[in-house]
């Protein structure tokens, strides 16, 4: 039985790992196709709020923020504005400044290099050096697969600093979560993250003159489409999997959202697509499987050093947020 239930539990976490790289994927192709003729912002503006009101009215109904003080809702709140405002707004500028899909993921993706030096200073946990050799290995990939991107695009090199600021953004969110206490399920922080990001979207969208949305159904489909996808979906499964796989790992599998956006913008947008981007490939998921071996044996060294009795969650370093 104990194995059955430890087969179930792998099968539904690699489910889960698919499911968010696909989702987090999704989030660089639709606004390609939304923001050609539409304000990033508009976009923006019109996936949040009405999102931000069905959410704040199943909290409310469920009472998924009962007992909630108000100073987790104002961190939980803080960490909206990095992870989410501040890593959108990046994002889709980045796109609609006409730089390819696949670069975008590729600058994004650079992130999990920077968590593992941070995590040692920041958080107090220890990198293993064969999850060094695998980070840098998923980094070589990375930089395989969009290479023939890079100056395929007519955006203005100053552009190419909105990606790094969405990477920077979401690397404090996910320290800021990691460190925090704060215990809040995952409908309830992304009702946080979403309404703290809908309020000040619309004061930005407001004072652009950019808030009327456009009547067209290809534009509400984009609304629909990334309200589901790379909001609920991929947001959810990211603070789930930060808690179930830990934030090296996590942060390893964001190596394989470069390339599935590079696959899917080679295909629906006929974005550069070569050899090289399959050996690319390769490289990422040697890096992943690497890292997530190192992550594994991490978790065992702690059980051993751990003196008998002592739960996991009563040491710094594995302080986390409840999540689900």
């Amino acid at each position: 039985m104990g194995k059955q239930i430890g087969l179930l539990r792998v099968m539904v976490t690699v489910a889960a790992s698919v499911a968010f790289v696909v989702t987090w994927s999704s989030g660089f192709i639709i606004p390609a196709f939304a923001t050609v003729d539409v304000s990033p912002l508009t976009l923006l503006v019109w996936r949040f709020v009405p999102l931000a009101v069905i959410l704040v009215a199943v909290v409310l109904l469920t009472g998924a923020g009962r007992g909630v003080s108000v100073r987790d809702l104002r961190t939980q709140a803080s960490i909206g504005v990095f992870a989410q405002f501040g890593y959108c707004v990046a994002v889709y500028g980045a796109v609609a400044a006409g730089i390819a899909t696949g670069t975008v993921a590729l600058i994004d993706a650079v992130q999990p290099l920077v968590v593992a030096v941070l995590v040692g200073p920041v958080l107090g946990l220890r990198v293993r050096g064969a999850q060094w050799v695998g980070l840098g290995v998923g980094a070589i990939g990375v930089l395989l697969v969009v290479r023939s991107q890079f100056g395929s695009s007519a955006a203005p090199p100053v552009a190419y600093l909105l990606p790094a600021v969405a990477m920077a953004c979401l690397i404090v969110g996910t320290l800021l979560q990691r460190r925090s206490t704060v215990e809040t399920g995952v409908l309830l922080t992304l009702t946080v993250h979403v309404t703290v990001t809908a309020v000040l979207l619309l004061v930005i969208a407001g004072v652009a003159g950019v808030l009327a949305p456009p009547s067209s159904a290809s534009f509400w489909l984009a609304v629909v489409l990334t309200a589901v996808f790379p909001t609920l979906a991929a947001y959810g499964l990211y603070w789930w999997l930060l808690r179930r796989v830990g934030i090296t790992a996590l942060q390893a599998l964001l190596f394989l959202i470069a390339p599935a956006t590079s696959l899917a913008g080679g295909l629906l947008l006929g974005e550069p697509l070569t050899v090289v981007t399959v050996v690319g490939f390769l490289l990422c998921a040697v890096g992943v499987a690497v890292v997530l071996v190192g992550e594994a044996g991490r978790d065992d060294d702690d059980r051993k050093s751990r003196p008998e009795g002592v739960h996991p969650r009563s040491r710094p370093e594995h302080r986390t947020v409840e999540t689900w």
